[in-house]
C-alpha cells in the first residue's frame, strides 16, 4: 500500500534515528572550519609528511621520491601522482624553483588545477520536479546524504520530496522518513514492493503537488552483483516512463574510506545507470583523501558535494579552491 509520510507524522518505534544536531549553546562553525576539521586526518597524514620535506633546505631527487610516496599513501592514485610529479618537475625547470617552499605552493596550485573541473553545482532551474537518483553501496552513506541534500536544497529555497526506493534493506525506509520528519518534507513509500513503482509514485506526487526536487533513494548494491545492479537500471527507465526528461541528476555516494575501490564503483555504476555526478562522504573519518585526485584523472564525474562531519549541515557543494586551502593550510 502506498503511504504519505509528512511532517506531522510520528516515525515508527524502530526507526533509525538521524544524527543529533549540536547543543543550541555551541557556536556555530563555518563551513571552512567545519571542513578543515573534517579533513584534519587527512591533513596530518598528507600534510604532516609534507611539511616535513617542504623544510628541507633543497629541492633534490630524494625529496621529489618521497614526495610520490606520500601522494600514493594517500591515495591519490597512479596517474595523478605521476601528473603531480610531472607538472612539478616542468616548473622546477622552467620557473627556477630553489627552496620547497616554492615547491609546496605549487603543488598546491596543481592540486587545485586538477580538482577544479569536478566542482560543477547543480543547476535545477530547467525542470520542475527535478528528479535526482540515489545510487551507492550499503554503508557509504546513501540514505543519510538523502536527508542532508533535503535539509540543504530546502535552504537554497526549494520544496523537496522523499522517494524511499530502497525497499530490501532492513529499516531503510524507516530511517528515510525519520529524515523525513526532521526536515519537515514528505515521504513517498510503501510497506514493501517494486523500488521503481515507489519512484514512479513519488514523480507524480511532485507533479501534482508543484513539488521542485524529488530525491529518490535506490538499494545498495555491490558493482559486482550484476543482477541486482539491473534492478537499479529497471529504476532509472521508469524513472524515464514517468518523467521522460528525467532523471536529470544520477547521483553516486561513494565513502571516501575505501580509498582506490571508489574509481572501480564509479565505473560499474556508471555502466549501469549513467552517473552524473557523485556525493563523497565521510572524508572526516579517512586519512587518505587524495581519492578525489585519484578521480579526476580516472574517472572524471563532477562531485556534487562533500560529507565531513555528522551533522545535518556538513554535506555541501565541493568546492576545489576551499578543499586545497584546508589541507595545506596549516603547512604554509
Amino acid at each position: 500500500m502506498l503511504s504519505f509520510f509528512k511532517k506531522k507524522d510520528t516515525p515508527p518505534a524502530d526507526a533509525v534515528a538521524a544524527p543529533e544536531t549540536p547543543a543550541a549553546e555551541a557556536p556555530r562553525l563555518s563551513w571552512a572550519e567545519r571542513l578543515k576539521a573534517g579533513l584534519s586526518k587527512t591533513r596530518a597524514n598528507l600534510g604532516g609528511k609534507l611539511s616535513g620535506l617542504f623544510r628541507r633546505a633543497r629541492i633534490d631527487d630524494e625529496l621529489l621520491e618521497e614526495l610520490e610516496s606520500t601522494l600514493l599513501m594517500a591515495d591519490c592514485g597512479v596517474d595523478a601522482t605521476q601528473w603531480l610529479l610531472d607538472e612539478l618537475k616542468a616548473r622546477v625547470k622552467r620557473d627556477k624553483l630553489e627552496s620547497p617552499a616554492q615547491l609546496q605552493q605549487a603543488l598546491s596550485e596543481l592540486l587545485e588545477q586538477m580538482l577544479q573541473p569536478l566542482e560543477q553545482a547543480l543547476d535545477l532551474a530547467h525542470h520542475r520536479p527535478f528528479v535526482i537518483m540515489i545510487a551507492g553501496v550499503n554503508g557509504a552513506g546513501k540514505t543519510t546524504s538523502i536527508g542532508k541534500l533535503a535539509k540543504y536544497f530546502q535552504g537554497q529555497g526549494h520544496s523537496v520530496l522523499l522517494a524511499a526506493g530502497d525497499t530490501f534493506r532492513a529499516a531503510a525506509r524507516e530511517q528515510l522518513m525519520t529524515w523525513g520528519e526532521r526536515n519537515g518534507v514528505t515521504v513517498i513509500a510503501q510497506e514493501s514492493g517494486d523500488p521503481a513503482a515507489v519512484v514512479f509514485d513519488a514523480i507524480a506526487a511532485a507533479r501534482a503537488r508543484g513539488i521542485d526536487v524529488v530525491l529518490a533513494d535506490t538499494a545498495g548494491r555491490l558493482p559486482t552483483q550484476l543482477h541486482l545492479m539491473e534492478e537499479i537500471a529497471k529504476v532509472r527507465r521508469v524513472i524515464q516512463k514517468a518523467e521522460p526528461s528525467g532523471p536529470h541528476e544520477v547521483l553516486l555516494v561513494l565513502d571516501a574510506n575505501i580509498g582506490q575501490n571508489a574509481i572501480a564503483q564509479v565505473k560499474a555504476f556508471d555502466k549501469a545507470i549513467d552517473v552524473t555526478g557523485l556525493v563523497v562522504t565521510k572524508l572526516d573519518g579517512t586519512a587518505k583523501g587524495g581519492v578525489l585526485a585519484a578521480i579526476s584523472r580516472q574517472c572524471p564525474k563532477p562531485v556534487r558535494f562533500i560529507g565531513v562531519g555528522e551533522g545535518i549541515d556538513d554535506l555541501q557543494p565541493f568546492s576545489a579552491g576551499e578543499f586545497v586551502s584546508a589541507l595545506f593550510e596549516d603547512n604554509a
